[in-house]
């Protein structure tokens, strides 16, 4: 659009607003998958059984180029820890290197193709997963990271070709909305660029989606990705590399290293080629990955462009006024799904001691109701966490439950890791609201509850706002319209992703872009524009077409 005219606060606000939505041919979101018919949950179990009974063997790919290293490690499935689905080949630092002297060769070819291209190679990538691959990659996902099929669902087929869909949109329209004040004899305008060198892409165990977002977002705009994901999810996410490949994203764009995780970090943060770093995991591995960057800042070529997402104590705030049923069925899913194994998980829960008999109640119930066991059951609710660490460190602070004067458990609390590495869910509650359940992140199922006094609600926000260094999620449940107001003013900074009368899990892209800031990352907000904006070098123009006849200026003469 041509103006001649500065642009007011409202009108930057609008176009912010519509870049944002993007409105016009919006991608819609992947419906989820039938469970219900019976046809599909017999072909997704002969796909899980199959990835079950298939131990394949995975190699690093720089430039198209499959490399087995013979330096190895398995994959197993969680929930049969004897069971290997995967031998993964690492990654040494020379084969890093090499790849980022491939990844910086391919580079310049592919920030030149029209954006229109590239968002069709990754809307392509999406098709094929939501069909084609469907039920493969539900069943990997399953059997790597312990999902049963609807979590396995919402991650690595909805979320996924989600964040293809929408980000592809969105680098298709991310400079159309930028307004650029024309004026008599000059033409003005801004052109998008990659970043100049590589992005490192790190990726969690627990979204495949996450993982595929990681690699593929900066690749949309342009850029040229090394792609290291988790050791536990990593037959998920070469089962997803080798559909970008099918799906034409050129050799050397997306690299794929599987690496032990010091050696990768301080391989990538020594080359002076290196432009962004993209990652999600631990808030410690963040900092140190920071700090490697920061140490070696007077060597980069550019400055580094930083993205992490590191966890939260996520909260449920009940207040006296909340409907009794909802706050359970919501916690229910908020803090056992996955195992409380999702970065938005609640981890703490704030009652009125108005409301605490009746909600102790109903949830002791629903806990009575809850199956566990492997994902082929379809009736199960969950499964084992992830691997033996996350096994024992989740003990840890159950047995720390067991022995605390301050905590009571009101069910679960038993561990066994003799087949698979299953942690019951565990419901406390805890007379200190500052007591270590309520402060430190677990990442496993236990729900620590403080109960407070009704009329201390206001006091209990803003406990609730300075108990955690995190600031992720967090959902409040009121039919109180002024309350509801009140907590979330308090809480404004306690909570990137804020519900009402909601769960604190479940963002859907482009509906709830997801992040927070405090400890839990730079919120970046994975979901929409926001999250791909960062991966964009723009260029400014300006194009003179009047002539200059004196560099003097008019007053001087």
């Amino acid at each position: 659009m041509l103006l001649t005219k500065r642009l007011s606060v409202s009108q930057c606000s609008r176009v912010i607003s519509r870049l944002c939505h993007h409105a016009s041919s919006l991608p819609v979101n992947e419906p989820s998958t039938d469970f219900t018919n019976s046809e599909i949950r017999t072909n997704l179990l002969k796909e899980l059984h199959k990835i079950e009974n298939e131990e394949i063997e995975i190699p690093c790919v720089v430039g198209g180029e499959k490399i087995y290293t013979g330096n190895t490690a398995y994959q197993v499935t969680p929930y049969r820890h004897q069971n290997r689905i995967a031998k993964i080949h690492f990654a040494d630092e020379a084969l890093v290197n090499k790849a980022i002297n491939t990844s910086l060769a391919a580079r310049d070819k592919w920030e030149n193709m029209p954006q229109d291209e590239r968002s069709k190679i990754f809307t392509r990538v999406a098709d094929l997963l939501t069909t084609k691959y469907r039920l493969s990659s539900l069943a990997a996902t399953m059997a790597g990271q312990s999902k049963v099929a609807i979590q396995a669902d919402i991650d690595c087929v909805g979320e996924l070709a989600d964040f293809l869909r929408f980000n592809s949109h969105f680098a298709k329209g991310i400079l159309d909305q930028i307004e650029i004040i024309q004026t008599e004899g000059v033409r003005n305008s801004i052109m998008p660029r990659g970043l100049e060198g590589f992005i490192v892409a790190i990726s969690p165990f627990n979204f495949t989606a996450i993982g595929g977002n990681l690699a593929t977002g900066p690749a949309i705009l342009g850029n040229v990705v090394l792609w290291k994901p988790a050791l536990t999810t990593t037959r998920a996410s070469w089962m997803f590399y080798q559909i970008l490949v099918e799906a034409g994203v050129p050799q050397g764009v997306i690299n794929f290293l599987p690496s032990p995780g010091a050696m990768f970090g301080k391989t990538v943060t020594s080359s002076p080629d290196l432009a962004g770093l993209t990652f999600v995991g631990s808030g410690p591995t963040f900092k140190s990955l920071w700090k490697q960057i920061g140490n070696n800042i007077d060597i980069f070529k550019t400055f580094p462009r930083l993205s992490g997402e590191c966890g939260g104590k996520n909260f449920h705030f009940v207040h006296e006024t909340a409907d009794i049923d909802l706050v359970v069925n919501c916690t229910m899913r908020a803090a056992f799904e996955y195992c409380g194994q999702k970065c938005s998980a609640v981890g703490r829960m704030y009652v009125p001691d108005t409301l605490w008999p009746q909600i102790k109640e109903k949830l002791l119930e629903a806990h009575k109701e809850i199956k566990m066991g492997e994902p082929s059951e379809f009736s199960n609710f969950l499964s084992a966490v992830i691997d033996e660490k996350a096994f024992e460190s989740i003990k840890e602070f159950i047995d720390y439950a067991k022995e605390s004067d301050d905590v009571t458990i009101l069910a679960g609390g038993n561990c066994d890791k003799s087949v698979g590495y299953y942690i019951e869910p565990t419901i406390a509650e805890t007379r200190d609201p500052r007591n270590k359940l309520m402060e430190e992140e677990v990442f496993g199922p236990v729900l620590p509850i403080f109960v407070y006094p009704a009329k201390e609600y206001k006091e209990t926000l803003k406990l609730v706002d300075e108990t955690s260094g995190f600031g992720l999620t967090g959902a409040v449940f009121s039919k109180d319209n002024k309350v509801i107001a009140e907590a979330r003013n308090i809480l404004k900074q306690a909570a990137g992703n804020f519900y009402i009368n909601d769960k604190a899990t479940g963002s859907v892209v482009a509906q709830q872009p997801f992040g927070g800031s405090r400890m839990s990352g730079t919120n970046d907000k994975p979901g929409c524009y926001l999250n791909i904006l960062p991966w964009m070098s723009p260029l400014s123009i300006k194009e003179n077409q009047l002539p200059v006849s004196d560099w003097k200026y008019e007053y001087m003469k």
